[in-house]
């Protein structure tokens, strides 16, 4: 006997799921749950159940950066480590990279770089940091950093509010693009981060005791004066505060049940 004919009523209409991994109401929710916990503490968590998904952290290798890598590799040493490779980094630095993944043992060290073809098209000279240095860093770091995030529902940053005005009030978490971003040492001072220094005997980058107090490339980075903001020898001359990396976030609203969202439109 044939089956008789489905009704209507029971057909499923697919649809494509838009929304975002994150939402900032999830963010939020994190911030309150670790609210007070310290920093060690709160990634061993968010690693050991997972919080995050498949998390990266994201570092420059600056002056002071071992803090938050020794951080991560005391929570979990399998965490990957991503470094962007400008073409345009200090010697030391690339050095210093080397020194602290064999020091603090992590197993998954990554490195990312311009493509070569973007490259010859819109920096053949290797001079555009001079006179368009926003261009320089959408092809040297932001496109690279964008390659090194697919796949990835979160990653870390060492960001801290007292490096800028432009960083104030950083919260631990926060959405970016649908992914999580992590900011641990948000609300660390340098105090802190000096007293973490000497209680874990981290090595310093060879550049720190010459005056360079946060490190990028090497044409866009000079020397910190004495009562500078610590950023204030990146881009000087310029009237620029970041590499494009770091983006404003506005918060990302829930899912929504209306079936005129375009998160819940059909596919065909």
């Amino acid at each position: 006997m044939a089956e008789p004919a489905r009704q209507i009523s029971e057909r499923h209409i697919d649809v494509i799921d838009a929304r975002p991994a994150f939402t900032q109401e999830e963010a939020d929710a994190l911030n309150a749950r670790f609210e007070g916990v310290d920093t060690l503490t709160m990634l061993k968590t968010v690693f050991a159940e997972g919080l995050a998904g498949n998390v990266a952290v994201v570092s420059s290798f600056g002056t002071e950066s071992a803090v938050l890598l020794d951080l991560v590799a005391r929570a979990d040493r399998t965490v990957p480590v991503i470094f962007v490779d400008t073409l345009k980094m200090f010697a030391e630095t690339l050095n210093y990279r080397d020194t602290l993944i064999t020091r603090l043992g992590f197993t998954d060290s990554r490195t990312v770089a311009p493509l070569p073809d973007v490259i010859a098209k819109k920096d053949e000279t290797g001079l555009r940091w001079s006179y368009d240095p926003d261009g320089c860093c959408e092809i040297r770091k932001v496109e690279p950093m964008k390659r090194a995030k697919d796949g990835l529902d979160a990653w870390i940053s060492g960001r801290k509010a007292f490096q800028s005005v432009t960083r104030q009030n950083l919260p631990r978490f926060e959405v970016e693009d649908g992914r999580l971003k992590l900011n641990p040492l948000g609300d660390w001072t340098k105090a802190d981060l000096e007293a973490y220094f000497a209680e874990r005997d981290l090595p310093r980058h060879p550049l720190e005791a010459q005056g360079y107090l946060s490190i990028g490339c090497e044409p866009c980075t000079s020397k910190v004066l004495p009562g500078e903001d610590p950023r204030a020898g990146r881009w000087r001359g310029w009237d620029k505060v970041e590499c494009g990396i770091h983006t404003p976030v506005s918060p990302i609203p829930g899912a929504s049940d209306d079936a005129d969202d375009p998160a819940n439109m059909p596919v065909f």
